[in-house]
């Protein structure tokens, strides 16, 4: 006798993820929001609250694994290659604040996810802060980790900060090619963008540690999400005052970030947020002060 049943969504959401989860825990995804399709990395935990993570650049993926690495036994992680940007691809569509908020919602949609902490590093900070002010019913709660400091006039200020750290740490040689393969990729030159973030990532990690970066993490970075996603920020509207929201917030920057005192404006931004300076590290404190950022986060997501 044959029975015949019906599988609701949730169950076969459920059923999927099983069968296509690898030995780590991690699922590979592809997602669909409109015209585009965004590359998801699901480490699911049931019965679990989940953290989304923000990745920097813009246009510049990163997986933040070492995050991953700390919180998936508690949390279920969602990690994805913004639009454009890697296996995400966005070949006839725009870049606007409005459409990377609605990134989060398909993604969410998706996963039912209906509410859930965010977490934001650099550029994915400033990300994290345009989500929270649209959705501040989705958000258990905002962890801002050496955050950008604003979009319009405050994110042309961050540019000029980031340009100073970069030509502090760079020889007058790597400084020049700097700037020419700023201009290659400000006209579409992808390989220049390359070169770019690579002497860019040396910047970063001076005086922490040597870093070695390989083609396929380079091969990611294209112009195309870079300059386009820039413009919106510029004229994306001023953030606002974020003075009682039901969530707690945390933000963090190293003593040798590569902010100066745009910062200040974030910070006045949330004034109930928890400020930390993490002492001996940089603009990518779990690599820098692994130790410290690990303790930060573990009181924060109470691990």
């Amino acid at each position: 006798m044959n029975t015949f049943f019906r599988l609701s969504q949730p169950m076969l959401i459920s059923l999927f993820l099983l069968i296509s989860m690898n030995m780590s825990g991690q699922t590979n995804m592809n997602i669909k929001n409109k015209k585009i399709t965004l590359n998801v990395k699901f480490y699911q935990k049931l019965n679990s609250e989940t953290i989304i993570l923000l990745h920097g650049g813009p246009g510049v993926p990163d997986d933040m694994l070492e995050i991953v690495e700390i919180l998936k036994n508690k949390y279920q992680i969602i990690t994805f290659e913004q639009r454009g940007v890697g296996l995400s691809k966005c070949k006839k569509c725009s870049f606007t604040m409005s459409e990377y908020i609605s990134d989060i919602e398909a993604i969410t949609k998706e996963l039912e996810i209906k509410r859930f902490h965010l977490f934001g590093h650099s550029w994915g900070g400033l990300y994290a802060q345009i989500y929270a002010d649209y959705r501040p019913d989705k958000i258990k709660s905002l962890f801002l980790c050496s955050p950008s400091s604003g979009t319009n006039k405050t994110w042309k200020q961050t540019e000029k900060e980031v340009m100073q750290y970069n030509k502090k740490n760079t020889t007058k040689k790597e400084w020049l090619k700097m700037g020419w393969n700023s201009l290659l990729g400000m006209l579409g030159n992808d390989k220049a963008y390359q070169k770019l973030f690579k002497q860019v990532l040396n910047n970063y990690h001076k005086n922490y540690l040597k870093v070695d970066i390989n083609n396929g993490f380079l091969d990611k970075i294209v112009s195309k999400p870079i300059n386009k996603t820039r413009k919106e920020i510029i004229k994306y509207k001023n953030l606002p005052l974020f003075s009682n929201p039901n969530y707690s917030i945390q933000i963090t920057y190293g003593d040798n970030d590569i902010y100066g005192k745009s910062k200040n404006k974030l910070i006045a931004r949330f004034p109930t947020a928890d400020i930390i300076t993490i002492q001996n590290s940089g603009h990518i404190p779990w690599k820098h002060n692994s130790e410290k950022f690990t303790q930060i986060l573990k009181d924060f997501y109470r691990l």
